[in-house]
């Protein structure tokens, strides 16, 4: 893949509706002739987010697919499923983890993803995962994407890609990012709080992280600016 410019081939972004992931559908955009987004309805607190990646996916010129998958719908220990669960508290199964960790998410993800890629002749899969600023999810980190990639490639003899642009960047990195890439008017409308709230509730872990980026970045926030 070049460095630099537009290599005529095509990518599917994993594509959440939030900061992280517009800034990766804005990179792949200059990395890839054709992008299309994929977007995932796991029973999560809200669907805020999915009404944004679908907005953010029409306003960058990239097509939008939204796949319902109701595997989690059991897993009702976890803070992002179950709204009676404390977003600031710590995981009930293992307590080094945050509440908000959903075991097995971006295997199930990535697996879903590299599917729909394969049907499309899509070999490129970019995820917004950072092991900076990544709230303690095993699955985020770069050993993890690493052992899917190799687990993909074999299980569908395909040579999947995996790229994730911001895995050594924080938050403050991340906005940046955003700017060179001309993102940050794109980023009025991408949502993240935890508690489906807009621009934020303010208080949820998510909302936090990402204040924390943008002030150390010196940059007012476009979501709450237009609020």
């Amino acid at each position: 893949m070049k460095k630099n410019g537009n290599d005529g081939t095509k990518a599917l972004v994993l594509l959440s509706g939030g900061q992280d992931s517009t800034t990766c559908l804005f990179w792949a955009k200059k990395k890839f002739g054709h992008v299309e987004t994929l977007s995932f309805d796991y029973g999560q607190r809200h669907r805020i987010e999915l009404k944004s990646a679908k907005k953010i996916a029409r306003l960058a010129g990239a097509g939008n697919t939204a796949i319902k998958i109701k595997e989690f719908e059991a897993l009702k220990h976890n803070a992002l499923l179950d709204k009676k669960i404390n977003l600031k508290g710590r995981d009930s199964v293992n307590k080094k983890l945050p509440a908000s960790f959903v075991p097995g998410r971006n295997i199930l993800f990535l697996t879903v993803a590299a599917a729909f890629a394969y049907t499309r002749g899509i070999k490129d899969i970019v995820i917004g995962v950072s092991q900076v600023d990544y709230s303690g999810y095993p699955d985020c980190r770069a050993e993890f994407i690493r052992a899917m990639e190799k687990t993909l490639n074999l299980g569908m003899e395909c040579p999947v890609k995996i790229h994730t642009p911001l895995i050594k960047l924080d938050k403050k990195q991340t906005v940046q990012l955003a700017i060179k890439l001309g993102a940050m008017e794109m980023m009025a409308f991408t949502h993240t709080c935890y508690e489906g709230k807009k621009p934020g509730c303010g208080r949820c872990p998510a909302c936090v992280l990402r204040k924390k980026g943008f002030d150390e970045a010196g940059v007012k926030d476009p979501a709450v600016e237009g609020n």
